[in-house]
């Protein structure tokens, strides 16, 4: 069994309902938000003030039906954490959406002028860090980013709150189909997902919760063999080693239901998603009354669905094999306040 320090039983346990399942909602995305403002105003970059409005009002109708919510420093977090249910568990985002594409594979960096500690200190439950991962890309850039995450992860230790770690697979610029944007990689192999995990359970990275996508592209999932499919996802459970939830990498609803319905047969604790959620209804922006009326009569009645299934099927983190019957406190005893560091 393994203990938790203070900071991070307790992080981890606002993030989630009371039951021990994770309902997180994303509304950290940049690019792909950017994008459509950007195109729907005819102008780059996006204007900071849209891209604000769209995240404060995904923020205010969604939000109240997650367990967490998940927000950027740019835009999210001065926009919307007003609109946040302070009763609900807050992520904030680390990572640079901006990434360095090479020969060799993706780098990733954190944004500027932002660090663990200021997100501790502006009241977060937990630190949000994705970061592009292949196997087989050079050993410079593989170098490169689990030093990257490692930093985070003993940052994260020092500054006692949960490091919540997202991978994602990647095109390379030789490969077919190679793009820079958030989206699943389409013809990924379930073997660059899983071993890109292994990697980064080790305990040297400090991950806490994984955030992960589908070892089958999402897409594809209902016409592969469910035997196969369930191998994959099995496999993912076991090289995860910790309690782990489901990203939706842009999927559709339908396909990112049937993810979910392998992903918690396979032990995963929830989902931390968005535009599985609030993506079609961004298409109605610039008119954000109509994106509102969109939101609640597709994107509630969704995040409702998926979270009956969350409840019904989801494994509570804390029931995870890493925990025994359940997570202790660290250093819990008459020596507690003096030992605890």
């Amino acid at each position: 069994m393994t203990a938790l320090t203070a900071g991070k039983l307790w992080g981890l346990r606002r993030l989630a309902d009371t039951a021990g399942r994770f309902k997180m909602l994303a509304v950290d995305q940049r690019p792909p938000i950017k994008q459509v403002i950007a195109e729907r105003r005819r102008r780059e970059p996006a204007p900071y003030q849209d891209v604000c409005d769209v995240k404060a009002l995904l923020t205010e109708v969604l939000a109240p039906q997650a367990s967490a919510v998940l927000l950027d420093p740019h835009y999210g977090y001065p926009a919307a954490v007003h609109l946040a249910d302070p009763r609900h568990g807050l992520l904030v985002t680390l990572e640079d959406s901006v990434f360095t594409e090479t020969a060799g594979g993706r780098r990733s960096r954190a944004i500027d002028e932002w660090s663990v500690d200021k997100i501790k200190r502006i009241g977060a439950d937990a630190v949000k860090v994705l970061a592009w991962y292949r196997p087989d890309a050079a050993p410079e850039v593989n170098d490169h980013q689990q030093q990257f995450v490692a930093a985070v992860g003993d940052t994260c230790r020092t500054m006692d709150i949960p490091f919540v770690f997202e991978l994602l697979v990647y095109p390379m610029p030789t490969e077919s189909g190679h793009t820079l944007d958030y989206v699943e990689q389409p013809d990924k192999k379930a073997d660059h997902v899983i071993e890109s995990v292994a990697t980064f359970a080790e305990s040297a990275f400090g991950v806490d919760l994984f955030k992960l996508e589908s070892p089958i592209p999402a897409e594809t999932v209902a016409s592969v063999a469910p035997d196969a499919v369930a191998a994959a996802f099995t496999a993912l459970d076991a090289a995860a080693g910790r309690p782990w939830v489901m990203l939706s990498a842009g999927a559709s609803p339908d396909s990112f239901r049937a993810v979910l319905e392998h992903a918690y047969r396979a032990g995963a604790s929830g989902y931390l998603a968005g535009r599985a959620i609030w993506w079609d209804a961004l298409s109605a922006f610039p008119d954000l009354d109509t994106m509102r009326t969109a939101l609640e009569a597709s994107g509630l009645p969704y995040m409702a669905e998926l979270n009956r299934l969350t409840d019904a099927s989801a494994m509570p983190w804390h029931r995870h094999p890493l925990y025994g019957a359940a997570p202790t406190l660290h250093g819990a005893g008459p020596g507690f306040r003096t030992e605890y560091r």
